[in-house]
């Protein structure tokens, strides 16, 4: 199917969505009572990930395979992909838990971010350790596959429906850079270098899970390596709330 200006208009809408969601609920909600920024982040949550079911399957009319192009548990296009998505989510995991224990907060680097955390968990009332473990399971298992089957489902295979793979990795992983650089900036401020260094990170994550997106055609390998990056994101916000 060839590559429209409708297409083009709504891979644009794609790629914003999701930053101007944040910044309703992240930034400009932040002083709201906590029922309003759950309620603004829910609305925004469900109108973003409704938006590739809509457009592909209702307005569009095409009926895409599932999430991979090999449905069989035991593919070995499957194991590849889990296997290079457990062991790149893995070693970030590893790597970003060591960083902040033994370099970042012994310098001191998440002091600020810490108090901009316990304000935003106490702002949505999630700073008993049972909500924020339900928020974090969340997080790293359903948000995180949901985020997969936007970016790389959607966005990434629109953004192949008209341009050619390296463009496409790296318009995606910047379209899902950009609204991770308000919630970053949030904690770690504009003028802070981490702040760049980690939303460098995630470019490369997505720019990584798109890849392996393309070369195995599952989501499997990239939702695994997504929930583990995720969860190492959690433990630093429970050390930091919790133990420090």
């Amino acid at each position: 199917m060839a590559f429209t200006r409708r297409d083009a208009v709504v891979l644009g809408l794609a790629l914003l969505l999701p930053t101007f969601i944040t910044w309703i609920y992240f930034v400009a909600l932040a002083s709201a009572p906590a029922a309003v920024q759950q309620a603004a982040y829910a609305v925004g949550k469900l109108a973003q990930f409704a938006l590739p079911v809509v457009y592909v399957y209702f307005i569009r009319g095409q009926l895409r395979p599932g999430f991979g192009d090999d449905d069989s548990p035991r593919s070995p296009r499957r194991l590849a992909s889990v296997a290079s998505g457990v062991a790149f989510g893995a070693v970030v995991m590893l790597t970003g838990w060591l960083a902040y224990r033994f370099l970042l907060a012994p310098w001191g680097l998440f002091t600020e971010p810490q108090a901009a955390v316990l304000a935003k968990v106490r702002g949505l009332q999630l700073a008993s350790p049972t909500a924020y473990s339900f928020l974090a399971v969340f997080y790293s298992g359903g948000h995180a596959f949901l985020e997969e089957y936007y970016w790389r489902w959607f966005v990434y295979r629109e953004c192949r429906g008209g341009m050619r793979q390296p463009a496409a990795v790296l318009v995606s992983s910047l379209g899902f850079m950009a609204h991770h650089v308000l919630v970053v900036a949030t904690y770690f401020g504009w003028a802070s270098p981490l702040t760049y260094l980690l939303c460098a990170a995630v470019a490369i994550g997505g720019a990584f899970w798109a890849w392996l997106y393309e070369r195995y055609g599952t989501l499997l390998g990239p939702w695994l390596s997504h929930l583990l990056i995720d969860a190492m994101i959690f433990f630093v916000g429970y050390d930091l709330i919790f133990h420090r």
